[in-house]
């Protein structure tokens, strides 16, 4: 079973205790209604982000390698073992538009690891760009704060479960909202058909849970029909249509009612989807096969070709890939990972292409936390700050965003093994993208909890 499965399992009767106080919660849910009528949700234009996390925790420094010579050694001294050979590093050098320097100004060179070699092209034609040190953060924080304890610190740093939770939703395990969700209740008013404003198609993730949206799930192949009612059920017509009637009808019982009302409501979005795609004009780029996450990604580029169909505004969407708490299997396992990444976004960043979409769409990458830069044997361990990827059409790309980490031992930005210090936080991403889509910096306020402890001119870090 997956590691995000088992976090949504955990935390499930946690939420329920919130949805349970849905009944005082009305004057909170129609404050919402108003916002979303003023904010976004009048947007004449289509856009979408996509949320592509990655369950474990990715290895930061051997994602982005620093390739000046100066670095690129210290690098290779702390992790011997690990350490990609420079040489093999020359053909993935990312020359940016402004050299990235670190906090103590020295310019910096960095190379994408050989795995990664398919998104060069992308960041190339200014079509990627990449996020320097990111990570969960109440505040701004130093290192001698950290330390000393002297600000508030993002609850269970190093846990997966609460870092995932934290990274969306901006809360620990059993949070009833993410980001990605409360960006979705601005929109659902916007969008003709709600249901198809936040999609996501690897399972349950508390990223788009919203107090209005509801995530809708869907798999690699399609939304997820009732099978008795796909044919006739015994071979009668009446059968099913009986079945559809004691699974959709009122009851007088709460939960029995609303159980029925969220199945009707399944029915009628698989109805609705199913037929949109059947008549959507096939997807020619080709994903590659044996990828879960580029079968995820294409699924996501057939629901943005319906979404005219669906009278789609905006949408929010999450994809997901495990396996990157690799540990001591760093060496053998993470390569492989990396391929799927680069061949998942190269793909899906073509087909957006291909649909004329690509300056509507923005695809991001996303980690429980990046790993420590020191050695754990033949592998790593968990770590805080990491580096991430933005792609598509509207992103600057070319270029680097946020502070290079001083590539040290016990440096400034070494809280200790190498787990960086994070100088960008997880508010300021979202807000970035949030301001994008279009919603207000009040609202962003509202639903980012922590931006307001952050600069006003370091909100919007300008990378879309």
């Amino acid at each position: 079973m997956s590691q995000h499965t088992n976090a949504s399992r955990r935390a499930f009767l946690q939420r329920m205790s919130t949805l349970s106080m849905a009944g005082i919660a009305t004057p909170w849910a129609l404050n919402l209604a108003t916002i979303a009528e003023a904010s976004a949700a009048n947007a004449q234009d289509y856009k979408a982000i996509v949320c592509v996390f990655l369950y474990g925790g990715n290895d930061y420094a051997n994602t982005l390698i620093p390739y000046d010579s100066a670095n690129y050694n210290a690098y290779q001294s702390l992790r011997p073992s690990l350490a990609y050979p420079r040489d093999k590093l020359a053909a993935t050098v990312l020359n940016a538009v402004t050299t990235p320097v670190d906090r103590n100004g020295v310019a910096r060179q960095f190379a994408l690891a050989p795995e990664l070699g398919k998104l060069l092209p992308l960041f190339d034609a200014g079509k990627m760009g990449v996020l320097l040190n990111v990570g969960s953060l109440i505040q701004p924080t130093s290192k001698d704060e950290y330390l000393s304890k002297a600000v508030p610190l993002p609850p269970k740093l190093f846990s997966h479960n609460d870092q995932q939770s934290i990274w969306q939703s901006s809360s620990p395990e059993g949070a009833s909202s993410g980001w990605g969700g409360r960006m979705g209740d601005l929109f659902v008013s916007g969008n003709g058909k709600a249901t198809f404003t936040c999609i996501n198609v690897s399972g349950n993730a508390v990223y788009l849970a919203g107090k209005q949206a509801v995530q809708y799930q869907v798999t690699s192949n399609g939304s997820v029909p009732f099978d008795g009612l796909q044919a006739p059920l015994f071979g009668s017509t009446a059968c099913s249509d009986a079945l559809r009637q004691i699974m959709t009808q009122a009851r007088t019982h709460l939960f029995e009612n609303e159980y029925n009302r969220v199945t009707a409501r399944s029915i009628d979005a698989d109805q609705v989807l199913s037929t949109a795609l059947a008549s959507a004009p096939p997807i020619t780029t080709v994903f590659p096969a044996d990828n879960k996450l580029a079968s995820q990604l294409k699924m996501v580029a057939r629901m943005i070709s319906v979404a005219p169909t669906l009278n789609a505004k905006r949408q929010v969407f999450f994809v997901s890939l495990g396996g990157f708490d690799t540990h001591d299997g760093l060496l053998t396992e993470h390569p492989a990972l990396l391929s799927t990444v680069a061949d998942a976004l190269q793909a899906f960043y073509t087909a957006t292409v291909e649909l004329g979409v690509a300056d509507q769409v923005t695809a991001f990458t996303a980690s429980d936390f990046g790993r420590t830069l020191t050695g754990n044997n033949d592998g790593s361990d968990h770590g805080w700050g990491s580096m991430h990827f933005m792609v598509g059409g509207a992103v600057q790309g070319k270029k680097f965003y946020g502070t290079a980490p001083v590539v040290a031992n016990n440096g400034p930005d070494d809280v200790g093994q190498g787990r960086l210090l994070p100088t960008t936080s997880v508010d300021q991403y979202a807000a970035t993208l949030g301001k994008w889509m279009g919603i207000s910096d009040s609202d962003l306020l509202d639903l980012l909890p922590n931006l307001k402890n952050f600069d006003v001119s370091s909100r919007n870090l300008g990378f879309v």
